[in-house]
């Protein structure tokens, strides 16, 4: 794509947000973060979490824990600026330990002015991280909530993070939210365990399609794939262009930010862009009334870069090693920005 086409289609991006906003239209910031190891300082013995612990290897104290509290409110209630000063509308999180470090979150003095709700189950990770979805009241309103765990036919030993569906109302219309975190890339056989997790996400969209026709669906998570991996480019069959997506298909907001070489987060000299939100095609259809997608966005401000370093220019995170460099996560946030 030629930079003059790039330039203006940018503008057209954030002329609209800005047109919108004057029109008094509302706009939603919808979110994914991974929090990366947000984890209390308590030895669970269920979980392996040791190492996160004031004894265990990152000698993990109340200090650290607090600081790193206060951090990811930080990031959190910029998520969406300057179209809102109040954070996202929704965030679906990850690498979270259990309900006790979101309460802690949402209480931080950062955040705790905003009218925020929990929707959380403890997943059987042996890590014992899990997902979450945060959403503001004022905003979202819940009035489902379903968890599909992982299961593998041949191997029901296998233990990873379940998905979160949380159907709720914005705007007056109804939206379903899907928060993922699929099994990470360690082992050379690791990608058929992220496509049977694609397989799992695309069947709910296909169950929520056949009660409503039209859902507005929302996929949001840290796949460890890229848009253009198996995963998600074929078993999800999510597509980068609006004008692919057929009736009762995906569209993926962020493959065209991907395509650009702009990521979410960055290893050994590579940026991958695994924090993707997906969403169906009514709420890309011109056709529809109501809630509208309008941009995507990689949440990449300065405070949230490490700018010195071997990690130069990457995610500003909470260790180098076992040391604790006061960061906030390994990856970036990613959102888009829904109207009506």
């Amino acid at each position: 794509m030629k930079k003059s086409l790039l330039i203006a289609l940018l503008f057209v991006g954030f002329f609209q947000l800005g047109t919108q906003a004057q029109s008094n239209k509302r706009i939603y910031p919808v979110a994914f973060y991974n929090l990366e190891n947000l984890f209390d300082i308590y030895d669970d013995p269920a979980i392996n979490d040791e190492e996160f612990t004031p004894t265990g290897g990152n000698n993990w104290t109340l200090g650290k824990y607090n600081q790193k509290v206060s951090n990811m409110a930080r990031a959190i209630r910029a998520i969406g600026s300057p179209y809102s000063s109040s954070g996202p509308s929704v965030l679906g999180v990850c690498e979270i330990e259990n309900r006790r470090v979101l309460e802690d979150l949402i209480a931080d003095p950062q955040l705790r002015d905003l009218n925020w709700g929990i929707v959380h189950y403890d997943s059987p990770d042996k890590r014992g991280v899990d997902v979450g979805l945060l959403y503001n009241k004022d905003h979202f309103q819940p009035y489902n909530e379903v968890v599909y765990p992982y299961t593998l036919p041949d191997n029901p030993d296998f233990r990873t993070r379940d998905q979160l569906m949380v159907s709720g109302t914005m705007a007056g219309d109804t939206v379903h939210i899907i928060v993922n975190h699929w099994p990470s890339r360690y082992g050379s056989k690791s990608s058929s365990l992220r496509e049977h997790a694609a397989s799992i996400t695309k069947s709910i969209c296909d169950s929520l399609y056949q009660v409503q026709p039209d859902a507005k669906i929302v996929i949001m998570g840290d796949l460890n794939d890229d848009p253009t991996d198996k995963s998600v480019k074929v078993v999800l069959e999510a597509k980068k262009d609006i004008k692919d997506v057929p009736e009762q298909g995906l569209y993926n907001t962020m493959w065209k930010h991907y395509d650009k070489g702009i990521g979410s987060l960055a290893y050994q000299g590579k940026w991958n862009l695994f924090d993707q939100i997906i969403i169906s095609r009514p709420l890309i259809d011109n056709k529809n009334k109501g809630l509208r997608f309008v941009k995507s966005e990689i949440f990449n401000r300065d405070f949230l870069i490490q700018h010195e370093g071997k990690n130069k220019g990457y995610p500003h995170r909470t260790f180098s090693g076992n040391v604790f460099i006061n960061g906030y996560s390994d990856h970036f946030p990613t959102l888009i920005f829904l109207a009506k």
